[in-house]
C-alpha cells in the first residue's frame, strides 16, 4: 500500500513558502505522495476556509516536481469538464515529463453549481463530457505513435512519457464504470471499510466482466489517531483490495498540523508493515 498527504492548494496555506515547506517535509518523512484539490471559481458565498484563492493543481504540481525528487504527485481530482481535451493533456504530459514520470492523474466530474456557470458548461453534460476527455488522453498516450488526430487535425503528441495511471473519482455505480472503462482505478472519498467494501467488490466485478485487470483502490479519509487501532484498519482496507490511502489536514502558514498528520501517517504505516 501507498501512503500519501493532501496538502493545501487553497487560502493561506498554498503560499509558495508553505507549499515548499509541505512538500519537502513529506517527502523527507518518508511518505510516497501529495495530492492536490481542484477549484477555479469559488463564489464569493461558498468561500469559507478558502477565502476564493486556489492554486491550479497541475501548475502547482509542476512547481512541486521542480522542488522534490521523490515523491509521487497526484490529482485528487482533476475535474475534466472544466478544461479543454487537448490543452489539459499536454500539461498533463508536461508535469509527467518534468517530474520523470512521478504523476498519478486522479479525475472527476465535478459537483459544484457555480463553477459550471462561470464556465460556461452543461453541468447535465459533465459525465459525457468527462469520458470524451478520458477518451482523447488515452489516444494520445496509448497511441503507437506520436501522431494524434483531433477535430480532423492530424498533430504530434510530443513529449509523450509513459501515461500516468489514471484513478477515478466519485460515487457508485457511474464512477465505477468509468473507471473500468477508462481508467486503473477508483478514488472514492472514504476510508470506511463497510461503506467500501460493497462497492469495491462491485468494481472488481466490472472489471473481470470486461476482461480488465483488478483495478487501483485509492481511498481518502482519516485513521484513529494510535498506530496500532490506525494500522488494524488499514489491514481490513488492504483486505478490501485498497492499494493506497491519503489523508489531510487543516492548516494556514503555520504548518503544524500538517506535520502531525504526516507523522501520524508513517506511524500508521510503521505499524501496517509490522
Amino acid at each position: 500500500m501507498r501512503f500519501g498527504i493532501a496538502i493545501r492548494v487553497m487560502g493561506e496555506g498554498s503560499q509558495p513558502d508553505t507549499l515548499l515547506e509541505c512538500a519537502r517535509y513529506a517527502e523527507e518523512a518518508g511518505l510516497d505522495e501529495l495530492w492536490v484539490t481542484d477549484h477555479v471559481a469559488i463564489p464569493p458565498d461558498d468561500a469559507e476556509g478558502s477565502n476564493g484563492r486556489y492554486l491550479d493543481p497541475l501548475t502547482t504540481l509542476a512547481y512541486l516536481a521542480g522542488v522534490t525528487q521523490r515523491i509521487g504527485l497526484g490529482t485528487s481530482v482533476l475535474v475534466l469538464p472544466y478544461r479543454p481535451p487537448l490543452p489539459t493533456a499536454k500539461a498533463i504530459a508536461t508535469v509527467q515529463e518534468l517530474s520523470r514520470g512521478r504523476l498519478t492523474l486522479g479525475v472527476g466530474v465535478g459537483w459544484m453549481d457555480p463553477e459550471f456557470r462561470a464556465l460556461g458548461v452543461d453541468r447535465h453534460q459533465r459525465g459525457a463530457i468527462a469520458d470524451d476527455t478520458l477518451d482523447f488522453i488515452r489516444r494520445c498516450f496509448d497511441a503507437d505513435d506520436d501522431v494524434v488526430e483531433h477535430n480532423g487535425q492530424a498533430f504530434y503528441f510530443r513529449p509523450k512519457p509513459e501515461r500516468p495511471r489514471i484513478l477515478v473519482g466519485g460515487a457508485p455505480p457511474h464512477a465505477l464504470r468509468r473507471a473500468v472503462r477508462y481508467g486503473d482505478g477508483w478514488i472514492p472519498m472514504s476510508a470506511d471499510p463497510e461503506k467500501l467494501a460493497p462497492a469495491i467488490e462491485q468494481l472488481h466485478a466490472l472489471a473481470e466482466q470486461e476482461g480488465r485487470p483488478k483495478p487501483e483502490v485509492a481511498c481518502m479519509g482519516g485513521l484513529p489517531p494510535q498506530p496500532e487501532k490506525a494500522a488494524a484498519q488499514l489491514r481490513i482496507l488492504a483486505d478490501l483490495g485498497v492499494t493506497r490511502f491519503l489523508t489531510g489536514s487543516r492548516y494556514d502558514t503555520d504548518t503544524r498540523p500538517l506535520r502531525s498528520a504526516v507523522d501520524g501517517l508513517i506511524a500508521a504505516r510503521k505499524a501496517f508493515g509490522d
